[in-house]
């Protein structure tokens, strides 16, 4: 979790107000859309100024689900590429990225076998790599703070990592392959395990 998802979720348990959002003019577009229909309706029975408040208010609620379905299409980032990923949906990452990456390795035997030609290849391969390079950086942008902390807090504590785990490294904690002979991420050659 961010820091500024975990401060938001403070401020929303304290009850701080953070502003003006997005829902609070859906809101008062409908109340003010609610009145002026009602004063223009004036002479009409109760029953049916409640009945067009009401519809106005179901019209300014679809207003905000659409904004909702709508805005992350437009944001530049949300939020949710920077919480890290659910272990399911990490999973489901690295078995699409498998298979994407096993689909540009039959595309490839395909073409050397002369079944597909020049110009298909080059099309679908350029798609085929574009999705593998989104889903690798859609699994590195996700990775889970808590392994980064603790090594920081280790490095500055300087202690060594109390339990020694297969496919970590033991100089800077990343995981590893557990048949890996040097660590991914800083080089070092892994120790080996018995």
């Amino acid at each position: 979790m961010s820091s500024e998802t975990s401060t938001n979720r403070v401020r929303q348990a304290s009850g701080e107000d953070d502003g003006f959002h997005v829902s609070h003019f859906f809101v008062l577009l409908s109340l003010l859309g609610a009145t002026v229909a009602v004063l223009m309706a004036r002479p009409s029975a109760p029953s049916n100024l409640i009945l067009i408040s009401l519809t106005i208010g179901a019209a300014g609620l679809s207003a905000f689900g659409i904004y909702r379905i709508l805005a992350p299409l437009v944001a530049p980032k949300s939020d949710f590429d920077r919480q890290p990923l659910s272990e399911r949906m990490r999973l489901d990452l690295e078995r699409e990225k498998a298979l994407t990456l096993r689909s540009i390795k039959e595309l490839e035997f395909d073409r050397a076998m002369g079944k597909v030609s020049e110009k298909d290849f080059a099309e679908m391969s350029g798609r085929l790599r574009a999705r593998a390079a989104r889903l690798m950086r859609q699994l590195d942008a996700g990775a889970g703070y808590r392994e980064q902390i603790e090594r920081e807090i280790e490095k500055r504590l300087g202690k060594a990592p109390v339990v020694a785990v297969a496919g970590v490294c033991a100089s800077c904690g990343t995981k590893n392959d557990t048949d890996a002979r040097f660590c991914k991420g800083c080089g070092k050659a892994m120790e080996a395990r018995s």
